[in-house]
């Protein structure tokens, strides 16, 4: 007996599933709000050297200043992170004179002054990561995704070890502490090292909420539920833009996008942890009480009273250990037969190509030809009807052909705009939209396709592996674009090959559609 069959007789999605559902989806909203927080926490305005103040600029105006105080660019715009030795006051009679000596240019000697009139303070302008500091500012992201990388392992094996409700309890307590604290950092370091612990502890919502909720979840119903809780990253995408356009101040702005968490921790009192994973354990009467309060609240009440659903669940259990080669299991186990083995190196490089193309896409807002809260927030609203799109082609034409199609295609879109020329700025914007929309169904196809490959006894572990090199990618994302001082698009050329080659890795992967979620290694093999 399978635990769909069990599923099945109390009601594989009603009232109690779609309960469950919409919880889970609240830390869901969460999520966004601090991976992709980096483009206003990090945000750099536009800045000049500062310049000191001298006898001689008394009856000069600021404009005439800046004149004879920074050079320009060729467009004639002022450079951010040079200024002359000396005031060039010859440039006041004829500005169009470009000085003689290159020798009379140096870097910013007095620090910078920031255009605050978008943003009160971001970590750039509080610590000055400007100029020679800049890799320090894109950095800031990568420490967060290392910390997230960190937690997918290991979430990934605690979830496994004791339990999916425990620990995603624990993941969100530690971000709300690791959050605020990160809110009153006095310096870049405090604040990098709390970003990373915030990372670590935002990983394990990130792993553990989509396989609770469709542990729970028939099979008829489980592309459904996948594609819902993700349409809530998409909220949170959207209410990232709003709460940064009204918070402009980094402190706050932390605290901000960090107090929804409070809420998730108290609606996680209504979430029962998975009965297949109670079941999988041994804890039979815990599975027990829950398939009870499942099959009550779905109006399932006369099976819940006469059928005793423990035998059902030792069935189960008896079942399970039958296949169970003995010991515990660990991330070794992902690669010790040959088709687990196949399934894990390529669904890692799968989760690599689309944590990389998204991240890249998704910090790269002033790139999109509107300004940065609108940007955020139409990616916010592209990604739901790609969504909706990637429920109905997923359900016909099968998870491989629709996740391989859709990072492929994304890499496509991106490569599309390295070719396109700046000039057609309406034309780069339909493609730059298209490819965010083909980013966000790679993504939604890639979690929902992964929690199908790997058995129950496994599936976290195998999360927890996936999550992992994605993060890697995700980490590797803001350092690309330090590449455009070799070639201004060399960033946009690494992201569509990596997305392309990835893309077509899923090819090697098997199909799942319609198919018995595994629970045991031979299952899969």
């Amino acid at each position: 007996m399978k635990f769909e069959d069990l599923l099945l007789e109390i009601g594989g999605f009603g009232r109690f599933q779609i309960l469950i559902l919409f919880i889970l989806c609240l830390p869901r909203i969460n999520l966004p709000m601090h991976f992709l927080l980096h483009n206003f926490l990090a945000a750099t305005p536009s800045h000049h050297c500062a310049i000191p103040h001298q006898e001689a600029f008394v009856n000069l105006t600021m404009e005439e200043v800046l004149l004879i105080s920074i050079p320009r660019e060729p467009d004639g715009t002022f450079r951010s992170c040079e200024m002359f030795s000396q005031p060039q006051f010859h440039l006041l009679l004829n500005s169009s004179l470009q000085p003689e000596n290159n020798s009379i240019i140096q870097h910013c000697q007095h620090g910078w002054v920031y255009d605050d009139s978008q943003f009160t303070s971001t970590i750039s302008t509080q610590w000055d990561l400007v100029c020679e500091q800049r890799g320090l500012n894109q950095a800031t992201a990568t420490f967060f995704f290392i910390g997230v990388t960190m937690g997918a392992v290991v979430f990934g094996y605690l979830s496994d070890r004791f339990g999916r409700k425990a620990m995603l309890l624990l993941s969100l307590v530690c971000s709300v502490i690791f959050g605020m604290l990160s809110a009153a950092s006095v310096s870049y370091s405090m604040l990098a090292i709390l970003r990373t612990l915030t990372g670590v502890a935002l990983s394990g919502v990130s792993l553990i909420v989509l396989p609770l909720g469709m542990e729970w979840v028939d099979i008829q119903h489980r592309t459904f539920s996948g594609i819902l809780t993700s349409i809530f990253w998409s909220i949170g995408n959207m209410l990232l833009a709003m709460v940064a356009y009204l918070v402009r101040e980094w402190h706050w702005l932390l605290v901000a996008v960090t107090g929804p968490c409070l809420l998730s921790i108290v609606c996680l009192w209504w979430v029962p942890e998975s009965a297949r994973w109670l079941i999988a354990n041994g804890k039979v009467k815990q599975a027990h009480r829950h398939l009870l309060r499942c099959a009550r609240m779905n109006g399932r009440k006369d099976f819940a009273e006469d059928v005793p659903l423990t035998t059902y669940a030792q069935r189960i259990v008896l079942q399970w250990q039958h296949k169970k080669p003995g010991g515990s299991y660990s991330y070794i186990s992902l690669f010790r037969t040959p088709v687990l083995r196949k399934i894990s190196l390529c669904s890692g490089a799968v989760w690599f190509g689309v944590a990389f193309s998204y991240y890249g896409m998704s910090m790269n807002l002033t790139g999109f030809g509107l300004n940065m809260y609108l940007s955020q927030f139409v990616f916010g609203v592209i990604e739901i009807p790609a969504k909706m799109i990637m429920y109905v082609v997923m359900n016909r034409a099968g998870r491989r052909q629709s996740q391989a199609w859709a990072l492929i295609l994304t890499g496509l879109c991106i490569g599309a705009n390295v070719i396109i020329p700046k000039p057609f700025t309406s034309l780069r914007s339909v493609v730059a939209i298209m490819g965010k929309g083909f980013s966000e169904a790679a993504f939604t196809a890639v979690f929902l396709y992964t929690s199908e490959l790997y058995p129950t006894v496994l599936r976290q572990n195998g999360m927890g592996y996936t999550s992992f090199v994605a993060r890697l990618g995700g980490a590797l994302a803001p350092l690309v674009f330090l590449l455009d001082e070799v070639w201004r698009s060399l960033p946009e050329v690494t992201y569509c090959g990596v997305a392309v080659c990835c893309g077509s890795v899923a090819f090697l992967l098997p199909e799942t559609l319609n198919a018995h979620l595994p629970e045991g290694i031979e299952d899969v093999e």
